[in-house]
């Protein structure tokens, strides 16, 4: 049987849909209720699937019913294939009005209260009508989610060789240092080894926790302990919050003291760290036809990394 007449001709979105909401509820009669429809068009729908895919695609049970692996597969692809759909709505809606729309960014929560907080700023000044959502999560945001559609594009530091299906380009370079409050006794000093540091009080993520790791391999590449002297929170506000003292020590991305503005309370060590530092930049999905918002957003984010760019 031909592509076209098995699955072109034979499988509906509607279909698709409804195995989604029985999967959802666990239950064809609760799926029934939430989408306005019978039973019996539900299990109809579901028995059409079943009957076009060749495989079963639900177990059923007393205790309600759930997805088979095949079931999950189709799923899997399905979510893909509604959010191609919804994406091309959105593209047709920014053709009509490029300053408008929704754009999805992944990042870190240094970049997403420094560099990328000034990007959005910028654009919503000129153009309100975009909407944002940011998804800040640990160390290093998930490229999964822009395989999986999630995300319209990413903002982050690129580390590893990246996967075939995904793109980067460089924004701007920015090394890990050495922070504290301005007013901190350190900064007499012209030149500091980070061993001569390690009586002091630091203000750091947990070793186990998102950014952590790094921060333990900068000390053990340097034949250092992780400091004992340490408040460890996963917070970044807390920790900028205590660098402000002048009484604590702590290890971030250049980028951070220098958006949106310089920092007016915390500046950087002369020390020099044994930290890897891979470009910053926005990973996207090649193949893949971003927003014209999107596309904007890009824009507007190499204007504002060109200061950082021409500094070097």
């Amino acid at each position: 049987m031909q592509w076209s007449d098995r699955i072109g001709r034979r499988i509906k979105l509607r279909d698709l849909h409804v195995l989604q909401a029985v999967a959802d509820a666990g239950s064809m009669t609760k799926a029934a209720h939430q989408l306005a429809i019978s039973v019996p068009v539900v299990s109809k729908a579901i028995a059409e699937l079943e009957h076009t895919v060749g495989v079963p695609l639900l177990d059923r049970s007393p205790q309600g019913v759930e997805p088979t692996a095949y079931g999950l597969a189709l799923m899997h692809r399905s979510v893909i294939a509604f959010e191609e759909l919804r994406q091309g709505i959105k593209d047709i809606e920014s053709l009509a009005d490029p300053t408008s729309g929704e754009i999805r960014i992944g990042t870190t929560p240094p970049l997403s209260t420094s560099f990328l907080a000034t990007v959005i700023d910028r654009m919503t000044r000129r153009h309100p009508g975009i909407v944002f959502r940011v998804m800040a999560g640990g160390a290093e945001p998930r490229p999964q989610s822009l395989i999986e559609r999630r995300a319209d594009l990413l903002v982050c530091r690129m580390y590893k060789r990246l996967d075939d299906a995904l793109s980067f380009e460089t924004l701007f370079e920015s090394p890990y240092v050495v922070a504290a409050g301005k007013n901190n006794r350190w900064f007499r000093r012209r030149r500091i080894q980070l061993a001569e540091l390690m009586n002091e009080t630091w203000t750091l993520p947990p070793p186990d926790n998102s950014f952590g790791p790094f921060v333990v391999e900068t000390f053990r590449a340097s034949g250092l302990e992780f400091p004992r002297r340490a408040v460890q929170s996963t917070a970044l506000e807390m920790r900028a919050n205590l660098l402000k003292t002048g009484r604590y020590l702590a290890i971030v991305p250049e980028f951070w003291l220098q958006f949106p503005e310089p920092h007016p309370f915390v500046r950087k060590l002369p020390v020099e760290l044994p930290l890897a530092s891979g470009p910053i930049g926005v990973m996207t999905l090649k193949n893949r036809t971003l927003s014209a918002a999107a596309q904007l957003f890009i824009d507007t984010a190499r204007k504002v990394a060109e200061p950082l760019v021409t500094r070097k």
